[in-house]
């Protein structure tokens, strides 16, 4: 049975153990259950289907054996920091991949100075008097 294994094997291609270790960029400290996202990637860039999802543990490191060789897109989400995404050429057969991810930047608005401008708060109108306090002529 076992040649039969290698024969398959032979006919699917190469495979990889890919290895990942993800930090924090600020500090290297370890992120503990980051999302890894694995998926193929076709010769015109698109993402393929299928694909898998794997945990990091207490250190931050996750990995898998069996990764076909080729183009992976591999995306990494943890909450409180941005979503890390790139494409990769699996391409030897043991792979070791470090991921820093970042805190969210600060968003850009045109709006934003435009409340900094005045230190006064805006004056409001005086509402319009009621029409029942009115005397009729």
């Amino acid at each position: 049975m076992a040649p039969q294994a290698a024969a398959q094997q032979d006919e699917e291609g190469p495979t990889s153990l890919l290895s990942f270790q993800v930090l924090k960029d600020e500090n290297g400290k370890p992120v503990r259950s980051a999302s890894v996202i694995m998926h193929p990637v076709g010769g015109n860039g698109k993402q393929g289907k299928g694909g898998m999802e794997l945990k990091t543990d207490a250190e931050g490191k996750s990995s898998f054996d069996g990764i076909p060789y080729g183009k992976l897109r591999v995306q990494v989400l943890a909450p409180g920091y941005q979503t890390y995404g790139e494409d990769f050429d699996i391409n030897k057969p043991k792979m070791d991949f470090t991921i820093k991810l970042k805190r969210p930047q600060s968003q850009y608005s045109i709006y934003d100075n435009a409340s900094k401008d005045s230190s006064t708060p805006p004056k409001q109108d005086a509402p319009p008097p009621d029409k029942k306090d009115q005397k009729p002529n």
